[in-house]
């Protein structure tokens, strides 16, 4: 529970999310994307040629061969019985 918690606070500060903008983090640390809909933006997962929207990019929950995009993948988001899909994490109130 503690390396968790470790992975968590290390991706909070090296997240590159907008504030104010939830993002996908997956249990290994690893940055997926920031949750909104601004195609423009090169860090959203609703941008199709950027870095995390895209279908063919590695680190991308839209890639469906990818690990993160995979329906059958243990690490992605749509695989419905995943034990290690990324979590959301939301900006906090002021």
């Amino acid at each position: 529970m503690l390396k968790i918690a470790a992975i968590f606070i290390a991706a909070l500060f090296t997240a590159p999310a907008v504030a104010g903008d939830a993002y996908l983090v997956s249990p290994d640390g690893t940055y997926l994307g920031n949750l909104n809909n601004n195609q423009f933006d090169p860090n959203s997962v609703a941008n199709p040629f950027g870095k995390y929207g895209s279908k063919f990019s590695p680190n991308s929950i839209n890639n469906q061969f990818g690990t993160y995009g995979s329906q059958f993948s243990n690490k992605s988001p749509n695989n419905p019985f995943a034990t290690q899909a990324p979590f959301i994490v939301a900006p906090c109130c002021n």
